[in-house]
């Protein structure tokens, strides 16, 4: 049985966000918390809220039990992007894309 929960437009690189997931995928939840707790990247914080509804999910909807869960799969998309500008020399202009993700995670029993 799984289940999952997505959080979606957060303000982080798809890009940096990955780094920090690659640490969790297939471990245990209390395993990926402990982790998460001790990274000190800002994708970090939004995989850890994303990660503790999925377990309330688990918990509440299907009375799974949550020693038993493991990550079965966490996946970055990338959201839209912010367009933005910055004044340059000479009266031109370059173009600032400010990235932003969708964070998936999958949970499962042992």
């Amino acid at each position: 049985m799984e289940v999952r929960a997505v959080s979606k437009y957060l303000r982080v690189s798809p890009h940096k966000a990955r780094l920090v997931a690659d640490l969790v995928r297939g471990r245990k939840v209390s395993d990926a918390l402990t982790i998460l707790k001790y990274t000190t990247k800002k994708s970090g914080r939004l995989i850890t809220k994303t990660l503790r509804s999925a377990v309330a999910n688990a918990e509440n909807t299907r009375s799974m039990d949550v020693e038993t869960l493991f990550i079965k799969s966490i996946l970055i998309d990338e959201g839209p992007r912010l367009k933005r500008w910055r004044p340059r020399a000479m009266g031109r202009a370059n173009r600032i894309l400010k990235g932003s993700s969708h964070i998936t995670v999958v949970l499962a029993e042992k």
